[in-house]
């Protein structure tokens, strides 16, 4: 979903900016194949995005220009995405018998549904793809409704634009970014946990489009402090132990993390659970709603054996995603690519938009 406008070019720069650091990368169109032209990312942590766009957006600016200027981008065309946390997401039947009708019982639900004034709202909507069905002689298709409040999409524009002059493209919530980047084609239900500095996003993906989005205030922050505490070591020595699987080891000489891993996710276990029970229960009557395998990603999804731990907990296939499977690059920048990857599906994921779409 997009607010902006298309357009056609060769080359296309996808920039996540988080409460955690700001990432890019520069992808070019191959013959429809994603390849790797340059990639940067810097760690910039914040407390909210009110903070990153008011009393620190000279700072961030001059960072994106800095990191274009070093990745050597050879590019303006950019599109980046909106927190998830930060959009309306929903879907909706809606019964009508043609364009016409449509595009007002959307506007009309719209208005029902969404709690801010639709003027103050940039709004996209997709048909569901195979969803239409007949109902008392209308047609009623599933709609994904999304909107981004027009502050947001104009800051956005401000920092991109005319700060750091570039042309954005495009803004998409993360949700399709990284559909685009870690699911592709896969028609599967598929849970995707991302894991972020301040926060846990989760969303449950049926046949590429997101049918449930879930956020919470809990992260790789929370995660770090809580080993902080419980191990009685610095902050950084708790950040570093996050990626270091025989440091963690050495707190369970079983070498079973199970007891550590659940005493630190208990918060975010507890919204998977409860998300899987949300979207088992949003089949109609008689169908039964599973997800068929679980993505991680983001800053903390390398924490040692937490696919194992997730798999055994949740009896789904878990495993880290990797947004680069995608991406066609240099095979001697495996090993630095795969140490970064789960940083980087929001970005890859933009970069794709119109190579891939």
């Amino acid at each position: 979903m997009s607010w902006l406008f298309k357009e056609k070019t060769k080359n296309f720069i996808g920039i996540d900016i988080g409460l955690s650091g700001i990432k890019l990368v520069e992808l070019a169109n191959d013959g429809g194949h994603a390849r790797l032209v340059t990639y940067a990312y810097i760690d910039y942590p914040v407390d909210n995005f009110d903070v990153l766009f008011n009393e620190r957006i000279e700072d961030v600016a001059r960072i994106v220009k800095k990191m274009l200027a070093q990745a050597r981008c050879t590019t303006k065309n950019a599109v980046a995405a909106v927190p998830v946390s930060s959009v309306f997401s929903l879907i909706i039947n809606v019964p009508a018998t043609n364009d016409k009708e449509l595009k007002a019982a959307i506007n009309w639900e719209a208005k029902k549904l969404i709690p801010i004034p639709l003027d103050e709202i940039q709004l996209d909507s997709k048909i569901i793809e195979g969803s239409s069905k007949m109902e008392g002689g209308k047609k009623v298709s599933r709609v994904l409704l999304t909107g981004a409040p027009k502050t947001l999409v104009n800051r956005y524009l401000d920092l991109l634009n005319r700060r750091c002059g570039l042309n954005l493209l495009s803004l998409e919530t993360e949700a399709f970014a990284q559909i685009r980047s870690l699911v592709g084609r896969d028609r599967a239900s598929i849970m995707i946990i991302d894991t972020g500095f301040q926060r846990t996003n989760i969303t449950v993906v049926e046949n590429g489009i997101p049918f449930l989005n879930r956020s919470i205030a809990i992260g790789g922050d929370f995660i770090t402090r809580s080993i902080s505490q419980m191990l009685g070591i610095t902050y950084e020595q708790a950040e570093s132990m996050k990626r270091d699987i025989r440091s963690m080891e050495t707190f369970a000489p079983s070498g079973d993390l199970t007891p550590i891993l659940t005493n630190l996710l208990k918060p975010i276990i507890n919204e998977i659970k409860y998300s899987f029970s949300l979207y088992q229960g949003q089949g109609g009557p008689g169908e039964q709603r599973n997800v068929d395998k679980i993505i991680l990603t983001g800053g903390s999804a390398m924490l040692p054996s937490l696919s194992d731990f997730i798999t055994q907990l949740m009896n789904v296939n878990a495993y880290l995603g990797d947004p680069w499977a995608r991406v066609v690059y240099p095979m001697d920048l495996r090993p630095i690519l795969d140490d970064i990857g789960s940083r980087f599906g929001v970005s890859i994921g933009c970069a794709m938009r119109d190579i891939m779409d």
